[in-house]
């Protein structure tokens, strides 16, 4: 195998403690374990070969959190530390992050909460597979989808005081 693209996800939306008995533990399984045990099982094959190059599907959830999505986040703020970790472990294999923010996908119904807010607006799932291909053929280590959300992702990397200030003020994360 030469790409592997890990897009497996699933949410669940409400406060933590509301949060359903196994539900974190699925969440888990789909969105961490499930990438982690594809990549144990392909990696040693393209690390021999050199080539290969590993994308995982994460969300700007993962980058930034958000309220009443704290585990669905941080499973997928763990697909970038792994990513991460991988760079320097796998050298002639590429690997990417993609991170993605809302995508015109049943995803936010399958979660129990629809997602009604008209900006930002979805994206449609080609934008989103475009991106993946671009940036299997660029090597690109991580790429937002829209643009756009590379600017807050930075900020709370730079400024994380002024990010949550900002945050608060506008009514997210």
């Amino acid at each position: 195998m030469d790409v592997l693209v890990a897009n497996a996800g699933e949410g669940w939306s409400g406060p933590l403690a509301a949060m359903p008995d196994g539900t974190l533990e699925r969440l888990v399984a789909v969105n961490l374990t499930a990438p982690m045990r594809l990549t144990r099982l392909l990696l040693p094959a393209m690390a021999e070969r050199g080539r290969g190059h590993l994308v995982y599907v994460a969300s700007i959830a993962g980058a930034l959190g958000v309220r009443e999505e704290a585990v669905y986040a941080a499973t997928k703020a763990g697909l970038l530390a792994f990513a991460e970790s991988l760079r320097y472990e796998a050298p002639g294999v590429g690997v990417t992050v993609v991170l993605p923010g809302v995508v015109d996908t049943p995803f936010f119904e399958r979660r129990g909460r629809p997602y009604t807010r008209s900006r930002p607006a979805p994206v449609p799932p080609a934008r989103v597979a475009a991106a993946v291909v671009a940036a299997v053929e660029r090597g690109r280590a991580e790429v937002y989808v829209p643009g756009w959300l590379r600017v807050p992702a930075r900020l709370r990397g730079a400024a994380p005081g002024t990010f949550r200030a900002l945050a608060r003020r506008f009514g997210r994360p």
